[in-house]
């Protein structure tokens, strides 16, 4: 059996963004080694076939955290908001687990060797939503000339949750851990750490992001152990990327123009290419010039 294991989820809607993201991996010879799982929250039989010649195992998601229906609505995608905080259950066997959104492709197998090693011992790797060319990351709203209230996602995601106001506190001014891709080792114990916070974030609050600032507690104010990656580890600022010619990939806009690891296309600023693969997309190369480009995996 391989040590290592990556996962992700998708359902119908998002089928053809997860083919991308398991045919970005395969790519690489390196994958050989790692075994690719889904958890399926709505695929069709046609596509789970088409899967299944690829992976090492496709497994239906459940709501791990009962959660009330009038929250759901009938979304089974957003399992992905629970069940990610189970892998080890639905996948057992493993030394290491790597989750990756499925609205992700992987540029660089650089990127997963740093997920799998910043994981070890009982560490949780993952990059934040932070980075010199992201620009603004908290935002203020002035009020009596000089003086600001300082709004911050953490801050606004854990009192939504239902999480006291030192735990908002504690978390709102640190760098947002980005949850669409992250590893643990099997026996960490942010698993169980991570399930109670998710669990209290559930019952108080939204589905959508709720495990992401479970996770966000469970590193700042429970002070479990972390690996911070770079941002080209999980690059979500599609637009800021530059292309190198001479290496014919993705890079940082800045120096030393670091190899773009894992592309994510999270947020509403990417829906255009997440909804359209054939979307044209116009980025700046390191000489200068701009050019048009899909920014989806097409094989």
């Amino acid at each position: 059996m391989k040590k290592n294991v990556i996962i992700s989820l998708a359902d119908s809607n998002y089928f053809e963004l997860l083919d991308e993201l398991v045919n970005s991996i395969k790519r690489f010879g390196e994958s050989e080694n790692t075994a690719i799982c889904i958890l399926d929250a709505g695929l069709t039989d046609e596509q789970k076939q088409k899967l299944s010649s690829k992976v090492d195992e496709i497994k239906s998601a459940d709501w791990d955290i009962e959660v009330p229906s009038f929250k759901v609505k009938g979304r089974e995608w957003l399992k992905s908001q629970v069940s990610r905080a189970f892998l080890p259950k639905y996948f057992p066997g493993y030394e290491k687990y790597l989750w990756i959104d499925a609205d992700a492709w992987v540029n660089s197998w650089e990127a997963i060797e740093l997920y799998f090693k910043g994981c070890g011992n009982n560490k949780l790797s993952i990059a934040t939503s932070a980075d010199r060319a992201y620009g603004r990351v908290l935002r203020a709203e002035w009020v009596f000339g000089s003086f600001a209230r300082i709004k911050s996602q953490n801050y606004k995601h854990a009192k939504s949750s239902g999480f006291s106001e030192k735990i908002a506190r504690e978390v709102a001014l640190k760098p947002h851990l980005n949850i669409g891709v992250f590893a643990l080792e099997a026996n960490a114990k942010h698993w169980d750490v991570w399930q109670s916070n998710l669990k209290k974030a559930l019952s108080s609050g939204k589905i959508w992001g709720s495990e992401q600032i479970a996770m966000n507690i469970t590193i700042y104010s429970n002070n479990l152990p972390v690996e911070i990656l770079p941002a080209y580890c999980n690059w979500t600022h599609i637009g800021g990327m530059k292309f190198d010619k001479n290496k014919n990939t993705l890079v940082e806009p800045y120096l030393p123009n670091h190899e773009i690891g894992i592309v994510h296309f999270a947020g509403k600023n990417n829906d255009q290419i997440r909804n359209d693969k054939n979307f044209i997309s116009k980025i700046e190369t390191l000489d200068g010039d701009v050019i048009e480009k899909k920014l989806r995996f097409l094989k």
